[in-house]
């Protein structure tokens, strides 16, 4: 069966009339610009979590403030729990009447040689970058499945690729979220969802300046094939791309926003 070419037309916004939920997207990183980019592509509502009430507030009013059309709600939500995580999916669907695509940003990384790994540094990058992507998936995908549609786009990062020292968990993580999202969009193809990821490699923000050593952000900068890190809203563009119709042959798939692969 053929799929009905959508008419674009010049200055179409990518994601008119969608509802979206983004985790993590209260801070200055990728999750907020890729909340920024929903609503300049006209989503109708949008939906952000965040571990922390103030700035998950503060986001919120900023991001009302950029279009009035589209009705923003956060939730404070850990993704570490998974009653949480169901309060989110159960509220972000009653607030939405429906989402129709799900970023999931939230990640946690951090340095450690594996000789000094203690196990609870080990678990909680583990379950937040990729458990906390599954539990979100897996609640998501409940409410999808039955309705034929839906998007669901993953962060994961070049360190799921790409060795780096002291990267033994974060690069495990991302790996992992690699191969969720490929098993998961051949379970959700017969669906009608699609589902596939972006591989950042170094997006500058705020508290990346301030958590990391300048020499470590040089010499990561110096690895890329620009010579800088990427801004935060090239990596959110390439998701506003992936969560529209204009990549509806693509699932299961990791995209790389860098040059980066090994």
């Amino acid at each position: 069966m053929s799929k009905e070419i959508p008419a674009y037309v010049a200055g179409h916004q990518l994601l008119a009339g969608k509802h979206i939920l983004i985790t993590a997207a209260a801070g200055a990183g990728i999750g907020f610009s890729a909340a920024q980019r929903a609503v300049e592509e006209g989503a109708a509502s949008l939906v952000i979590s965040d571990i922390h009430q103030g700035r998950l507030q503060q986001a919120v009013e900023s991001l009302a403030a950029l279009d009035s059309q589209c009705r923003v709600r956060g939730i404070v939500a850990d993704v570490t729990n998974e009653e949480q995580v169901q309060h989110l999916v159960d509220e972000a669907e009653l607030f939405s009447g429906g989402i129709d695509v799900l970023i999931n940003n939230a990640g946690l990384g951090g340095s450690c040689r594996l000789e000094d790994m203690p196990d609870d540094a080990w678990h909680r990058v583990i379950d937040i970058s990729l458990t906390g992507t599954m539990r979100m998936m897996r609640a998501m995908v409940r409410y999808m499945h039955p309705r034929g549609r839906g998007v669901i786009v993953n962060n994961a990062s070049v360190l799921g690729w790409r060795a780096q020292t002291e990267q033994c968990h974060y690069a495990a993580a991302k790996a992992g979220v690699m191969a969720l999202t490929r098993c998961a969009a051949m379970e959700s193809a017969e669906f009608g969802l699609r589902i596939n990821a972006v591989s950042p490699s170094i997006a500058m923000h705020d508290f990346l300046r301030k958590t990391t050593p300048p020499e470590l952000l040089a010499e990561l900068s110096a690895r890329e094939a620009f010579g800088r890190p990427a801004e935060v809203w090239e990596v959110a563009n390439v998701m506003m791309f992936l969560a529209s119709d204009y990549a509806s042959y693509m699932t299961g798939e990791v995209v790389s926003v860098s040059s980066q692969h090994a």
